[in-house]
């Protein structure tokens, strides 16, 4: 069966899907998820509506994915824990990993953990660094493995079933997309907006009501 004339941005990684096919999902989601900016994302989502067509089969486009994404982010963690920051500030330039972009991203993982990981994969930039600050961060393996694998399981399964649901129409939903992406952007950053607020009024009333140090309360030294 022919597949869909792929639209936009998906139009170049036809030629590779044509050509190499589920070694092309593979290759590119696994090397994105240790920082190579490569177009993985992108690809996963024309692989699917490839095999929505009926050209590539969706169990195994998925399957595949599956796996690149957990064993590229291991990849990524053995990077950060071992290499340590040593490595990350000699060659992070090179995948888009500036110390400043390393230390903010490090700081989120320390205070969210696993929330963070399982999220990672929807967030551009955070999904490439995913397991390189994980590894940074020493967090335990065990932990980062079950909550990346969790989240690598949500991710290709929302950009599967879209891509295997849009299929031949692809062609139909692409403007409309495209039409609609600046309001989905602009709701996402009122969100976005919102949750910060309010963890800064929650954290504001926190500090409000502890009791500050009194001067009068201490102890005079006895005499």
């Amino acid at each position: 069966m022919t597949a869909p004339p792929l639209p936009g941005v998906f139009a170049d990684l036809a030629p590779l899907l044509d050509h190499w096919g589920y070694g092309a999902v593979g290759g590119l989601l696994f090397l994105e998820d240790f920082g190579v900016p490569v177009p993985g994302e992108t690809m996963l989502i024309a692989a699917a509506v490839y095999a929505g067509a009926g050209r590539l089969n969706v169990v195994a486009v998925a399957v595949i994915a599956f796996v690149a994404a957990v064993c590229g982010d291991n990849i990524g963690y053995v990077i950060g824990r071992y290499g340590g920051h040593r490595l990350v500030t000699r060659f992070g330039r090179y995948v888009l990993l500036t110390p400043a972009r390393v230390a903010k991203a490090e700081a989120f993982f320390v205070r969210n953990g696993g929330k963070v990981v399982t999220v990672a994969r929807f967030i551009e930039g955070l999904r490439q660094a995913n397991g390189i600050v994980a590894g940074l961060s020493e967090m335990p393996w065990r932990r980062f493995l079950f909550f990346n694998a969790l989240g690598a399981a949500l991710w290709v399964g929302v950009w599967v079933t879209l891509g295997d649901v849009a299929g031949d129409h692809i062609g139909t939903l692409y403007p409309a997309i495209q039409r609609y992406e600046l309001y989905v952007l602009a709701a996402a950053g009122v969100a976005l907006a919102v949750v910060v607020v309010r963890h800064l009024r929650r954290r504001r009333a926190t500090d409000t009501g502890r009791p500050s140090p009194d001067p009068d309360d201490r102890q005079t030294p006895a005499r």
